[in-house]
C-alpha cells in the first residue's frame, strides 16, 4: 500500500498537491520515491527519518540533508509534469516541428527561409523543466550581394544590396544604354541577368531634304548633340528650324522642309499684295511665296460694292475664291473694275 508523507503542518497547500507523485513503497524497503525524466529515481529511504515515516514526528526529525533532498526531490517531481507551449516567432524563419505543445527535453530547430541567414544567435532550443524556452536570439537577416561593378558613362540608383533589393541603371547624356535597366538581388546572393553598358550615341551622315540641301554636309559619323544646316532653293520658303541635331536616341532631329512657290491662276487682275493694289499681269506675274497672301475683289451686284477675300499659298497650291470674276477685254472697256468700286460696310 503506498502512504504519502504528509504533514500539514510542515507542507503548504501548494506543495501538497505536488505530492502525488511521491510514495513510501511500504512492501519493499520503505522508501521514498520520485521518478524524475531527467536524473532517473529520487529515493530517500527509511533510516534517513529517526522518527519513523508517519505523523509530525516523521518530518520533524528528519536529518537536514535527507529533508533538502526530499524538497529537491518534491520539485523536480513538480517541474516533471510542466510543458512548453509554441516557441516565440521568428521573422523569416520556419520550424521543423509546429505544434501547440511540448514536452520537457523536446528539441526545435529554426530554419531561415530562402534569401534569409541566420546571425550568429542560437538555432536549436529545448523545452526546459521550467516550462519555458530560452531566450531566443536568432535573427534571420537578408542575403547580401555583391556590389554591381561602376556602370562607366552612367550611374546606379538604389538604396541596399541585399535580397530583393532592386538596382537601376541609366547613362549620361550622349550614351546609350544596352542591356537591361534594372537588376534583383535574388535568394541565392546573386543579381539576375547581366550587367548593361553605356555606349557612345552616334548619328549616321544626314540625308538631304525635297527642294533644299545640306550646308557644309560631311561624310562621316556624327556624335550626340552635333548638328548640321539646311537651305532651300531659290524661291522656296523654309519651315521649321534651320538646324537638326543628333540626338540621345542616334537619331537627327526633324528636318526643315522647303515649301514651293505659287502663281496666281489669272491672266489679269487687280488684288492686293501687302496692303497695295497690284496688277497680277505685271507685278506678280513670278507669283507669291508660301505662306503669303493675297486678297482679291469680289462685286455685290446688289449694293453696288465690293469686298476683299483673302487666298494664302499653300506649299504650291493657291484656290481663286468663287465670288473672283475674271473679267475680260469688253467688260474691262464698259464696267467698273470691283478693285474701283466703293467697299461694302457690312461683307468680310
Amino acid at each position: 500500500m503506498k502512504h504519502v508523507m504528509v504533514a500539514s503542518d510542515f507542507i503548504s497547500s501548494d506543495t501538497r498537491k505536488l505530492l502525488s507523485s511521491v510514495y513510501w513503497d511500504g512492501n519493499k524497503h520503505k522508501e521514498l520515491i520520485c521518478n524524475h525524466p531527467f536524473v532517473g529515481a529520487l529515493v530517500l529511504r527509511e533510516e534517513h527519518w529517526p522518527g519513523g515515516h508517519s505523523g509530525r514526528r516523521g518530518l520533524a526529525g528528519m536529518h537536514p540533508l535527507a529533508l533538502l533532498g526530499c524538497l529537491v526531490a518534491l520539485s523536480h517531481c513538480a517541474l516533471a509534469s510542466k510543458v512548453c507551449p509554441r516557441p516565440p516567432e521568428v521573422l523569416f524563419a520556419t520550424i521543423n516541428v509546429d505544434k501547440k505543445v511540448y514536452e520537457v527535453g523536446e528539441e526545435v530547430e529554426y530554419t531561415c527561409r530562402p534569401g534569409f541567414m541566420p546571425n550568429s544567435g542560437q538555432r536549436k532550443y529545448t523545452c526546459l523543466p521550467t516550462g519555458k524556452w530560452a531566450f531566443n536570439t536568432l535573427l534571420c537577416l537578408p542575403k547580401r550581394c555583391p556590389p554591381p561593378p561602376p556602370l562607366k558613362n552612367g550611374k546606379m540608383d538604389f538604396e541596399e544590396f541585399q535580397y530583393q533589393s532592386t538596382v537601376t541603371f541609366s547613362c549620361d547624356p550622349g550614351y546609350n544604354l544596352v542591356g537591361s535597366r534594372t537588376s534583383q538581388c535574388m535568394a541565392d546572393g546573386k543579381w539576375t541577368g547581366t550587367f548593361p553598358q553605356c555606349q557612345l550615341v552616334t548619328c549616321p551622315t544626314p540625308i538631304g531634304i525635297e527642294n533644299g540641301f545640306i550646308e557644309f554636309a560631311v561624310r562621316r559619323t556624327y556624335h550626340y548633340n552635333e548638328s548640321v544646316s539646311f537651305g532651300c532653293q531659290p524661291g522656296y520658303v523654309m519651315e521649321g528650324s534651320k538646324h537638326s541635331r543628333c540626338e540621345n536616341t542616334g537619331n537627327w532631329s526633324t528636318k526643315p522642309a522647303c515649301r514651293a512657290p505659287c502663281k496666281i491662276p489669272v491672266k489679269k487682275a487687280v488684288v492686293l499684295y501687302n496692303g497695295e493694289k497690284k496688277r497680277v499681269q505685271n507685278d506678280l506675274k513670278d507669283g507669291i511665296l508660301h505662306g503669303e497672301t493675297v486678297s482679291f475683289f469680289c462685286k455685290n451686284k446688289e449694293k453696288s460694292c465690293a469686298y476683299t477675300v483673302d487666298v494664302a499659298c499653300v506649299d504650291g497650291n493657291f484656290t481663286l475664291p468663287a465670288c473672283f470674276k475674271e473679267r475680260g477685254f469688253f467688260s474691262t472697256l464698259v464696267k467698273k473694275d470691283p478693285s474701283d468700286m466703293k467697299a461694302c460696310e457690312d461683307e468680310a
